[in-house]
């Protein structure tokens, strides 16, 4: 039996027959993705039974396997990809990183070492430099390219742990966490759940974190900020998760870096305000930080997964990443490895690179720039029909509610329902609301009208009950 699975793989190979059917497919969704519901109707979801089973004993069709995938998965998709998703800051897919993800797809690289990709870590070393030149970041700072911020946020702030605790005469790398000397990080209470969840892996727990009080908007109060020293690491936000607001880091970095402080900016969508005339006052002084951690599959549309953490100190990160075993070939070329805590993992570098040389840096200013009038657009026309617009429309991010907690909650149910877009719930300083984060390049003005017209139905189908 195992002989003819080879033998049948190698058949797939030659002929190519089961490529050219998962295009159809694919090529079917993409036709009709700006069109369905963006939610999976109730009928859509009882299908996803089809897929409980037995593990099989005996394999199954390859046609079978991708019309099972097509007829019950493909209905059961959020159609993020389409113009009317809304709901988590989820970017759309550029057809060029879409269409070099299948190249490098087959190609299958590991972006581990130079030696294991020189094509990987060449184009590593391209979008290292046109990041930084698009951010306007420190010549010679050091990307690595991870699963999203998240990912990012934890290897800077690694290197950010390990550089405190050196200054402190701690070489964690030898000596361990336990018995450690205390470091003190401050951020905002406001900040996202990802850079807790990044402090708690790296042995900071929640209680030991100094939460400075936040504006209306979500900006770090300044006034309000701690002693800061050597042994503490400032967290800033470029881009506020709900009202997409920004802190005041030419100020604050100016005050941290007179107290040897080592600042991260946390910029999962918003850092890519910097590529824009239009935006670019929004991230004025982030320059002066020591690392950032951003997402491509946010803002910049490339496809899911692409993170990508920046360090200024380019030794510092190494040290903090690095890895040893005479099996690991490091050579004078760049080794992905070195910057990321992955070892093994996929070129997503080539569809990053193929995304900037693309769009260029006009296409990116005119890719964020839509973005932020198409949320200026959105906010316009939902107080129009009633709604109180809660946060400064400063990028992407638009938080409203309507006359009370209960009716908010009445109208984003029906909207939900309707399924003509999706957006999401959040609590915004105790105030329940409808965030509505706009991130695709695909969305028009119609899209919006569209979307805004199922609210407006919600609040007609509600005051008729």
């Amino acid at each position: 039996m195992g002989n003819n699975i080879i033998r049948d793989m190698k058949k797939q190979m030659e002929e190519k027959d089961i490529y050219e059917y998962a295009k159809e497919c694919a090529f079917s969704y993409m036709d009709n993705v700006g069109e369905r519901e963006v939610y999976p109707k109730k009928d859509d979801l009882e299908l996803l039974k089809r897929f409980e089973e037995a593990l099989p004993t005996e394999g199954c069709k390859d046609t079978e396997i991708l019309k099972m995938l097509h007829d019950y998965g493909s209905s059961n998709t959020v159609a993020q990809t389409g113009g009317r998703y809304f709901g988590f800051v989820n970017g759309g897919a550029l057809p060029i990183s879409l269409a070099t993800r299948w190249l490098t797809d087959v190609w299958d690289q590991n972006a581990v070492l130079h030696i294991a990709s020189p094509i990987t870590s060449k184009l590593e070393e391209i979008c290292e430099k046109w990041i930084v030149e698009l951010l306007g970041l420190p010549e010679g700072t050091a990307a690595g390219f991870v699963s999203g911020s998240s990912n990012a946020a934890l290897c800077a702030l690694a290197a950010a742990r390990n550089t405190l605790l050196n200054r402190a005469g701690w070489d964690i790398s030898k000596q361990g966490l336990f018995g450690a000397p205390e470091i003190k990080v401050v951020l905002s209470q406001d900040a996202h759940a990802t850079i807790i969840k990044a402090l708690s892996l790296l042995g900071i727990g929640y209680n030991q974190i100094v939460k400075v009080e936040s504006d209306s908007q979500g900006r770090l109060m300044i006034d309000k900020l701690p002693s800061l020293d050597e042994k503490t690491i400032l967290i800033l936000q470029a881009g506020n998760v709900n009202t997409g607001a920004y802190d005041d880091f030419d100020t604050l970095c100016d005050i941290a870096q007179k107290e040897g402080a080592w600042i991260h900016i946390d910029g999962a969508f918003g850092l890519w305000a910097a590529a824009s005339d239009n935006t670019k006052h929004l991230t004025k002084g982030i320059s002066k930080a020591d690392s950032w951690s951003v997402d491509a599959h946010k803002t910049l549309n490339v496809p899911y997964d692409c993170g990508i953490v920046l360090c200024k100190h380019r030794d510092k990160i190494i040290a903090a990443m690095q890895a040893r075993g005479e099996y690991i070939l490091y050579g004078s070329k760049r080794d992905g490895m070195l910057y990321t805590s992955d070892m093994s993992r996929r070129a997503r570098a080539v569809e990053l690179w193929a995304a900037i040389k693309y769009l260029g840096r006009e296409g990116i200013q005119c890719l964020v720039n839509n973005l932020h009038e198409n949320a200026v657009y959105f906010a316009k026309q939902l107080r129009k029909v009633g709604f109180q617009v809660l946060n400064d429309v400063v990028f992407n991010q638009v938080l409203v509610n309507y006359k009370d907690e209960q009716t908010t909650k009445n109208i984003l149910k029906q909207v939900q329902d309707s399924r003509i877009c999706w957006c999401g719930e959040t609590k915004w300083h105790e105030t329940y609301a409808i965030r509505l984060s706009v991130c695709s390049w695909v969305t028009t003005k119609d899209d919006i009208d569209k979307s805004v017209s199922s609210f407006v139905d919600a609040i007609s189908n509600i005051a008729n009950e």
